[in-house]
């Protein structure tokens, strides 16, 4: 197979962030030394790595995951922390996925939807993981176009059951429990969720070793020998497997003749307040997570000691801000004016994996090398149901693998060259068209 190295130095430890200083699992796992056997080798120790480790191991799979740097060293320990039953490119996924599924479309993207809630929740509860969870999201309207979208939204959630767990608030309902006059209404999800994602992965990585799973880090995947049993070769050792699965998202650059020009990175930033105090409680007093409806949005929530947790002003052009705290402030403090001149403690940013057309790429480049990328800023959730998916395809249940493997993606020639200032020129767009609606 045509490979090379993973992306980036090797042997990195984690960014700063507010989720690495509040980190309460320092567990550090090996690197890789000689040869070794496993039934499946899972490159990559982010959510879907992870997650899918578990997923194997729990059905009995000898499962190896290999990292070249930290467990929730890329996206999955430095986003959000959202958990929401938005999925990106959910159009083109009813679209395309039509042809496999025919009428039965509408519910296989409606279960799609909240199924991630379901593992994460019930992972959480049978491994007994501290992650801060906590429940309620408000998805809010800045102008009477969006709230109109909200409406339609708000419509299906009834339609499909939950009534009982969906509100639409006007914008005196927002007031009421979000101390700010930006937004023009909402609808309040309570099975909506949000936590603390390092935490999280960092037990599902726990949970995943004690069922026996072989987990190393700073461990850099050099190539990929094909074969009936293929090798994943490392810069100290190798894993003979019978399965492969390529879980690096947009950080690897494995398989490129066959992957290359199909995902692209985005810098997304985030910052921390420092904590305040009784003032969390004024500004959002049921610690509810929020973002609103712009096509390039903001959103935050509070974390639990207290501190605004803002992230937004997404950068296409696939490199880091020089100050994310100084592109986020205003935003913040257009959002919260009490919160002028908050002093700002944490600033990071992650790269999150960008799909032209946002359908999650799932697939194979041979017989049993699989790859499952490109969530498109909905990580949390879908990166778990793709691992529940994964699982299943290498298990032989190929039902819901295929639905995905069969959507057509956009591949950009020299992708790597040029799909982020296409994503940049695209973006450009997108900000027009919303300026203008």
């Amino acid at each position: 197979m045509q490979a090379s190295q993973l992306a980036g130095p090797p042997r990195q430890e984690r960014l700063p962030s507010y989720y690495h200083s509040s980190l309460n699992d320092t567990t550090t796992y090996p690197r890789l030394e000689g040869d070794s056997e496993a039934d499946v080798v899972i490159i990559g120790a982010g959510f879907t790595g992870i997650a899918s480790a578990v997923e194997l191991s729990e059905r009995g799979y000898r499962v190896a995951v290999v990292e070249a740097n930290r467990v929730g060293w890329g996206a999955s320990g430095r986003n959000g922390g959202q958990v929401t039953g938005s999925l990106s490119g959910d159009t083109a996924m009813r679209k395309q996925m039509r042809a496999s599924l025919g009428d039965e479309v509408d519910d296989f993207i409606w279960f799609l939807r909240w199924r991630g809630h379901d593992i994460i929740r019930q992972r959480i509860e049978k491994y007994g993981i501290d992650c801060d969870l906590r429940f309620g999201h408000l998805h809010t309207a800045m102008k009477p176009v969006h709230l109109q979208e909200l409406e339609e939204s708000y419509a299906e959630a009834q339609q499909r059951g939950m009534a009982d767990e969906v509100s639409l608030l006007d914008a005196q309902g927002v007031r009421e429990i979000l101390a700010t006059d930006l937004y023009c209404g909402a609808i309040r999800n309570n099975r909506n969720m949000h936590l603390h994602p390092l935490n999280l992965c960092m037990g599902e990585a726990r949970a995943a070793a004690s069922l026996g799973a072989q987990i190393y880090e700073h461990t850099r995947v050099e190539d990929i020998l094909p074969g009936d049993q293929p090798i994943v070769v490392t810069d100290a050792g190798r894993i003979r497997a019978r399965h492969v699965l390529l879980a690096g998202d947009v950080y690897h650059r494995l398989a490129r003749r066959q992957l290359s020009g199909m995902i692209f990175p985005a810098m997304g930033g985030i910052v921390t307040t420092e904590p305040l105090g009784d003032l969390a409680r004024t500004l959002n007093p049921e610690c509810l997570a929020v973002y609103d409806c712009r096509f390039v949005l903001d959103y935050y929530r509070m974390t639990a000691d207290g501190r605004l947790l803002f992230g937004g002003g997404c950068n296409y052009s696939g490199r880091d801000s020089r100050d994310i705290a100084a592109e986020l402030r205003p935003a913040i403090e257009t959002t919260f004016p009490q919160l002028k001149g908050v002093a700002i403690e944490h600033q990071w940013s992650c790269a999150m994996g960008i799909v032209v057309n946002r359908i999650p790429q799932l697939g194979q480049v041979s017989p049993n090398v699989w790859y499952c990328q490109g969530y498109s800023g909905h990580g949390v959730a879908s990166s778990h149901i793709m691992g529940e998916i994964m699982a299943d395809a290498i298990s032989g249940q190929l039902e819901k693998f295929d639905v995905f493997s069969r959507c057509s993606h956009v591949r950009v020639p020299m992708g790597d060259w040029l799909g982020n200032p296409m994503l940049a020129a695209g973006m450009w767009y997108y900000r027009l068209k919303e300026a203008l609606r």
